[in-house]
């Protein structure tokens, strides 16, 4: 058996021990099988935690002679935030609220003022919240109807097991109120008697809704819903006209939804329309007639409407469309809002219940940009709330006046280090697959960046590709560490994400998966092609699903690389989704398959999970992280993968692997701890791909 100990001479060895299991006929070999705590969610196995102390201990040792290169990076970086930073206010009702960021805080303060007038007052202190503790994170927070009361939930330990409290805001006490382990937002019913709210299960899984009344014991709190399919997710939210609160079950590919008025919680249910799988719907309402955002007839969705005494009685108001993918319908008193994208770009238009002809789009100025509705708490809005950002321009804060059809910017982030839009060029190529397939890839750079074979620099391309999330071409101050050192750096709009529409997103999952990984192998090369960089000189980096493209494409195409960081990587696939103990997996079967009962799907995951598919090769340098915590990606699969892939790799290439020991899945909490980890990443990249400065 191998010591985990670290060395000066070596990075630690983890033990082998034999393990295998047979389905479906076929055997698997799983030696580092033990690295999962019996324990788990307690993680309390000395070998264990031996182990992964040593990891980070061999971390810690070869990224030191770095370290001055991290603290300038992170000055850097800490430099182009306004650490003094409030956003705009906005008005709910009789109140203006607002968050600020002090000179040096690592959390926010929570604001209000009265619209009439009169002093600021002081809602939530995360700062005060946070004091002493490793890991802080806000959850819900939700101010009740009369702006007497304050719901919020805390997570200490980034187990995402959060402990939700109430506060008076007219006194500043703390109720005695207090629902440990919820995971969900928390909504107000009942004319604020009552706050409705889900609770994570032992496999931390939200399976219900329940009732909470004010000054009761928890043993009183009624469960208004409970789900009995372990594969979905249950949450609550109030309709736009706060009339109706919405209690909605989903999973992946399948959802339904249940309304019972929000003054009289315990009332009659009226259920819209029983699930049928594949059909994804969400609903809202006004004057008595629903209206449905549903992919039941088009995969790019539909609205429809329903009379509210026959909710499943769907008619068709905005039909399907290939071009346009309709990703989402608000709801205001005189008008309404849809949001979508056309060729994978961000489209808002307001439209009219009175005049379904009438169609107002709102334009924005770039070519390629990210765009969408903001905060618009209020029923009856004559503003509208957006938010604006393109990959050279800052992020925006802008109030478009519906009737005026007029834009005002109220607010562009401020970078007090300096910035200079006009050195910088963006554009939204488009590079071919090996099937054929175009795939859109955004990408900024320095305009004195040179280009071409001769001249080709270090180019940075990140990617995701998984659960139908798109990744904008937004703005990123980090970014700008590495594209003034002559970096280009480039997103992969790569299928598995519903960037270009929905049939985008069935194209990378499921038997269809290994698409994401080309594409995204494809789009490296057709940059080479096009002069932006050369093989080897390319850095890439994904997290959680985006982990498992990481370790995809280093076992298929290692020699393309120059640096990989993965960070709490999805990367035992395989593993993950045959144990429906995990909290996640039951969930995720529509995304990656059953291979619990489904042989082909057994064969097709086995074929790319990453830690199934190491080899014997050489290996481009790799620096991984996960969060002990962590319940989406569990600790022992970025462990077992490093540890064979140690094992394996025929290169001297970097390996370094690090555990928060007291994070989860999103790493350290504080905006600059974050920001601490992201300068080490850099330093490693630039470090392995012989950037200077």
């Amino acid at each position: 058996m191998a010591d985990s100990t670290p060395t000066l001479s070596g990075p630690p060895q983890a033990a082998k021990k034999p393990h295998s299991f047979t389905r479906h006929d076929l055997t698997v070999t799983d030696e580092y099988a033990w690295m999962r705590d019996p324990g788990y969610p307690e993680v309390t196995d000395k070998e264990v935690l031996t182990h992964l102390e040593a990891e980070n201990a061999w971390f810690e040792a070869r990224m030191k002679p770095h370290q001055a290169r991290i603290d300038a990076l992170f000055t850097e970086m800490r430099g182009r935030i306004k650490e003094a930073d409030k956003s705009v206010p906005q008005k709910d009702g009789d109140w203006l609220y607002w968050i600020e960021f002090e000179e040096g805080a690592e959390y926010k303060k929570w604001w209000r003022k009265p619209v009439a007038g009169g002093p600021d007052e002081l809602m939530l202190d995360e700062v005060a919240l946070a004091e002493g503790k490793d890991y802080f994170r806000l959850g819900a927070i939700s101010v009740s109807a009369n702006g007497k009361l304050l719901a919020y939930a805390v997570d200490d330990n980034g187990s995402e097991r959060f402990t939700a409290r109430i506060k008076n805001l007219e006194t500043g006490e703390l109720l005695a109120d207090e629902i440990p382990g919820t995971l969900s937002s928390l909504v107000w019913v009942a004319q604020d008697k009552g706050l409705v709210y889900s609770l994570a299960n032992e496999q931390w899984r939200t399976d219900n809704a329940r009732l909470h009344w004010l000054g009761e014991p928890l043993e009183k709190d009624v469960e208004l819903y409970h789900e009995d399919d372990d594969g979905f997710r249950v949450g609550s939210s109030l309709s736009s006209n706060e009339k109706w609160l919405i209690i909605g079950a989903s999973d992946h590919e399948t959802s339904e939804a249940r309304l019972v008025l929000a003054d009289d919680p315990l009332g009659e249910q009226i259920l819209v329309k029983a699930r049928a799988k594949g059909v994804e719907y969400d609903v809202d309402e006004r004057e008595g007639v629903l209206y449905i955002h549903t992919n039941d007839t088009h995969e790019n969705f539909r609205l429809a409407t329903a009379p509210l005494d026959n909710p499943g009685a769907w008619t068709t108001l905005i039909e399907g469309s290939d071009q346009f993918y309709l990703t989402g319908v608000d709801l205001f008193r005189d008008f309404y809002v849809i949001e979508g994208r056309v060729r994978g770009l961000d489209r808002i238009e307001v439209r009219y219940y009175d005049d379904p002809a009438r169609i107002e789009p709102i334009e924005f100025p770039e070519a390629s940009f990210s765009a969408g509705l903001s905060n618009n708490p209020e029923w009856h809005m004559e503003k509208l709330r957006l938010s604006y950002e393109s990959m050279v321009m800052p992020s925006s804060v802008l109030d478009y006046d519906v009737a005026a059809r007029t834009m005002e910017t109220l607010k562009v982030q401020e970078i007090p280090s300096g910035y200079d839009a006009s050195l910088y060029a963006t554009e939204r190529l488009e590079i071919t697959a090996r099937d054929g397939t175009a795939i859109p890839v955004s990408i900024v750079y320095r305009k004195d960046r040179p280009k071409g074979e001769d001249a080709a620099g270090p180019l940075y391309l990140y990617g995701y590709g998984a659960y139908g999330i798109a990744i904008d071409p937004g703005f990123s101050t980090a970014r700008l560490s590495l594209v003034d050192r002559g970096f280009a750096y480039a997103i992969a709009h790569i299928r598995g994400g519903d960037d270009m529409g929905r049939a985008w997103y069935k194209a990378g999952k499921l038997e269809q998966r290994t698409n994401t990984f080309n594409d995204f192998v494809d789009c490296a090369k057709g940059l080479i092609e096009r002069g932006f960089t050369t093989e080897g000189k390319i850095a890439i980096a994904g997290g959680s699903a985006g982990g498992e493209l990481m370790g995809a494409v280093i076992n298929s195409d290692p020699h393309l690389w120059g640096a990989v960081v993965a960070h709490v990587p999805f990367v035992d696939v395989l593993n993950t989704m045959l144990d429906e103990t995990l909290p996640l997996t039951p969930g995720e079967w529509p995304e990656w398959g059953n291979p619990i009962e489904d042989k082909a799907a057994f064969e097709h995951i086995l074929s790319y999970s990453p830690y199934d598919q190491i080899k014997a090769q050489a290996y481009p340098p790799l620096m991984v992280t996960a969060g002990l915590n962590d319940p989406r990606v569990t600790y022992w699969e970025p462990a077992k993968w490093v540890a064979k892939l140690r094992e394996l790799k025929t290169d001297d290439n970097e390996l370094i692997f690090k555990t928060n020991m007291g994070a989860g899945h999103g790493g350290k909490s504080g905006r600059f701890e974050s920001l601490k980890e992201t300068a080490e990443e850099f330093a490693f990249i630039l470090w392995q791909l012989g950037v200077e400065g």
